[in-house]
């Protein structure tokens, strides 16, 4: 599949069946990454990959997260949001934490680290895409919650810049509807 080929047809793919991808697709991904421009040559990403089991370790996160949000967290709902967390964690069968963990030097911007980061991520859609897998990139509190950055080692000056989701497509999803390069561009020529 050539570059660009990849770049207009890669989507967010949201339902995956439960086949786990072979291990060699999934080191290929993370060999893509490694391959992202980062400045200063920081390589700051760390990523953690749940397969099986071993996304119970994010469910649990989940789940404790949940409790915050009950009133009473010793009643009856602690089950379900306990659940509801395990279940979160099993939407496909394989789970890539990507973190950040800023590099300490004081030439860098923690910006430039999250933009090196989002760029590893980028090349592992991309990649993952030419293999035939799917995947959703998907963020929100819950990444950043101290007790998500607890579970996976995130220092306090680290994040989590997204979860992917990784699996092989059970539906094409949709083309998504993209704005022409007119609205978000400005030329400024003398």
């Amino acid at each position: 599949m050539e570059v660009w080929e990849a770049i207009h047809s890669r989507r967010s793919v949201g339902k995956v069946s439960e086949k786990v991808p072979e291990k060699e697709k999934l080191e290929k991904m993370l060999e893509a990454a490694r391959w992202a421009p980062n400045h200063h040559k920081t390589e700051p990403w760390h990523f953690h990959v749940l397969i099986g089991d071993g996304r119970d370790k994010l469910g649990k996160a989940y789940g404790k997260i949940n409790l915050e949000k009950l009133k009473d967290p010793d009643g009856g709902e602690r089950e379900l949001a306990l659940e509801s967390g395990l279940k979160k964690a099993r939407r496909s069968p394989v789970v890539i934490v990507a973190a950040v963990e800023p590099d300490q030097g004081s030439k860098i911007e923690p910006i430039e680290e999250a933009a090196a980061t989002a760029c590893a991520v980028q090349n592992m859609l991309l990649a993952a895409h030419e293999m035939g897998l799917g995947v959703k990139w998907r963020t929100g509190k819950p990444a950043n919650h101290p007790i998500m950055k607890e579970a996976f080692n995130v220092s306090e000056k680290g994040w989590i810049l997204g979860l992917l989701f990784v699996g092989y497509p059970d539906e094409e999803p949709e083309a998504p509807i993209k704005k022409e390069p007119e609205a978000y561009t400005t030329w400024l020529i003398d």
